[in-house]
C-alpha cells in the first residue's frame, strides 16, 4: 500500500487556497446554476447534498463524451447535477430523474425552465427502485448517475446494470462518505458505501475507477463483453 509520504503519492489533499484555484480553472456556473446554487444554500444543513460545480462540470462533459441520449439519475434533490447532464444532451435527449421530494424537485423545475432544459427532464416521485423496476429490461440506458439513499446503492446497482447498454457508464457518488468509507469498521452509511464500493470493485460486468473528486466518484463502464 502506498505510504501518505511517499512521492508516489500524486493525488493533492485539497484546501481552500487549491480549490479556489481550481474553480478559477473550471467554466463558471451558468446564471441558472448560480440561481440554483443560491437557492439551495439558502435550504441550510441540507444544502450539503448538492453536488459541487466542478462535478456538474466532468458530468456535462460526460455525457458529451458519451453521446448519451438515455440518462438515469438516481436522487434529484434540487436538481444541480440533472441540470448538468441535462446540458450535455443533444436535442433529443432525456433524463429521467427519481426522487422522493416534490418540495426540492419543485426548486430544480424552476432552474431548468430558467436553464432551457426542462423539456429534456421527466421526474418520477416515489420509490426510485419501483421506477427500475417499471422500466424495460432491456439494455437501453446510456448513463446513470447515482445519488441517494446510500443503503440502496446496491440494490439500484443490481437494478441498473442489465439496464445499461454496453459501454453505457454508471456513476455513483459519496464514494468516500467523508473518508469514513476508509476506517477500519465503517458503520451505516458509511459500511454500506464501503460494501457498495467492493461490489463494484468485483462486478465482472464492468470495469471501473474511482475518482477522488469531491466526496468520492465511481465512474464504471458496462464492459461489451464478459472477460
Amino acid at each position: 500500500m502506498t505510504d501518505l509520504q511517499s512521492p508516489d503519492l500524486k493525488t493533492i489533499v485539497m484546501n481552500q487556497r487549491r480549490y479556489e484555484y481550481l474553480l478559477r480553472q473550471t467554466e463558471p456556473p451558468t446564471q441558472a446554476q448560480q440561481w440554483l446554487i443560491d437557492q439551495t444554500n439558502a435550504l441550510g444543513a441540507s444544502a450539503e447534498m448538492q453536488i459541487p460545480h466542478e462535478q456538474g462540470v466532468l458530468l456535462t462533459l460526460l455525457v458529451q463524451l458519451t453521446g448519451a441520449s438515455r440518462v438515469v439519475e438516481i436522487g434529484t434533490f434540487t436538481g444541480y447535477s440533472t441540470l448538468a447532464m441535462a446540458r450535455g444532451l443533444g436535442a433529443d435527449g432525456q433524463i429521467v430523474t427519481c426522487d422522493l421530494s416534490s418540495e426540492w424537485t419543485e426548486i430544480a423545475q424552476q432552474a431548468w425552465e430558467k436553464e432551457g432544459v426542462a423539456d429534456r427532464i421527466e421526474v418520477r416521485l416515489g420509490q426510485a427502485a419501483d421506477t427500475l423496476r417499471a422500466m424495460p429490461k432491456t439494455e437501453h440506458i446510456d448513463m446513470v448517475f447515482i445519488d441517494a439513499d446510500k443503503v440502496s446503492y446496491q440494490q439500484y446497482w443490481e437494478l441498473l446494470v442489465p439496464r445499461m447498454r454496453p459501454g453505457g457508464l454508471l456513476l455513483a457518488d459519496n464514494t468516500f462518505y467523508y473518508g469514513e468509507a476508509a476506517d477500519d469498521f465503517p458503520t451505516g452509511n458509511a459500511k454500506a458505501i464501503d460494501e457498495f464500493n467492493s461490489h463494484v470493485r468485483a462486478d465482472d460486468r464492468v470495469e471501473s475507477v474511482m475518482l477522488p473528486i469531491a466526496d468520492g466518484l465511481i465512474v464504471a463502464r458496462k464492459r461489451t463483453k464478459l472477460s
